[in-house]
């Protein structure tokens, strides 16, 4: 039941695109407080280059999840802008939510729905013309090796299978940038190496992605920049071998082990101990 080949996207690609080109994704100071006192987002300012494969690390509470609620709209930045190519999220909402597709963590699915009616009400949502609709859901349901569970409901699914409608899901309506909010949490390791193959080429038609996983070696494998956050604010960003450079280290998980206060959990260190 191996993943098939993305079906063609309609947006040309972005990779590689002229360094005057349009960010896909241009958050500056964002602030986020919330009515407890929380303040769960300090002053973040990050830009995520068009056509590129971006990863956002940091531990749990760090403010991974604001960030794409604001982004997304489920959640009001207190100060700051965000721009979805362009499109001011607040201001231009429709717009730059209309370029954005996005995987949550959680399996947020309609249980009373059928899988094809899962993606066509997606798709409706958007704005999607029925045909259109229904000639995106059977691409999308073949890709992910679903069509012969297109009328089952979506309660029936393994938990894999879950994964895998979620990421249709967020791709019916084509969208610029791709949202993949730990994409792989829970999942067995043979999906999970085919999920990396299959969104690896959803970037290569030109789709940009932003990824947040506590797997390290999956930012290694699909992430061409990295930005570390922690406390609300950005502290690190570059390439993995950038990373550890700057934290001293000679490898991501090391780096991330500095982030985190957790150096005595290197795979070096726990070597010396058992020496």
């Amino acid at each position: 039941m191996a993943l098939q080949p993305p079906p063609h996207e309609a947006a040309p690609p972005q990779f590689g695109a002229p360094s005057g080109s349009v960010p896909a994704l241009q958050i500056t100071d964002l602030e986020k407080s919330y009515p407890t006192g929380t303040k769960a987002l300090k002053g973040v300012s990050l830009e995520i280059p068009a056509g590129s494969f971006f990863g956002l690390l940091g531990p749990n509470g760090a403010g991974k999840s604001t960030l794409i609620h604001c982004t997304t709209g489920l959640a009001m930045p207190t100060s700051g802008s965000i721009r979805v190519f362009g499109h001011d999220a607040v201001s231009h909402y429709t717009e730059a939510r209309k370029a954005v597709g996005l995987a949550p963590q959680d399996l947020n699915l309609d249980h009373f729905l059928t899988l094809e009616e899962t993606l066509d009400f997606h798709g409706g949502y958007f704005g999607m013309r029925k045909k259109d609709r229904k000639e995106r859901a059977a691409e999308l349901l073949d890709a992910f090796s679903l069509t012969a569970k297109k009328d089952d409901r979506a309660n029936t699914l393994s938990g894999g299978m879950k994964r895998r409608l979620i990421l249709a899901r967020a791709l019916m309506h084509r969208p610029r940038f791709l949202i993949l909010d730990e994409p792989t949490a829970g999942v067995d390791v043979e999906l999970r190496l085919e999920l990396w193959q299959y969104v690896k080429r959803v970037n290569e038609e030109g789709t940009t992605i932003l990824l947040t996983t506590h797997y390290l070696e999956e930012a290694e494998q699909l992430c061409d920049q990295i930005a570390f956050i922690n406390d609300g604010q950005i502290v690190a960003q570059g390439t993995s071998g950038d990373l550890a450079k700057e934290y001293g280290v000679t490898t991501l998980e090391d780096a991330y082990l500095e982030l985190v206060g957790r150096k005595e959990l290197s795979r070096a260190t726990l070597g010396e101990d058992v020496a």
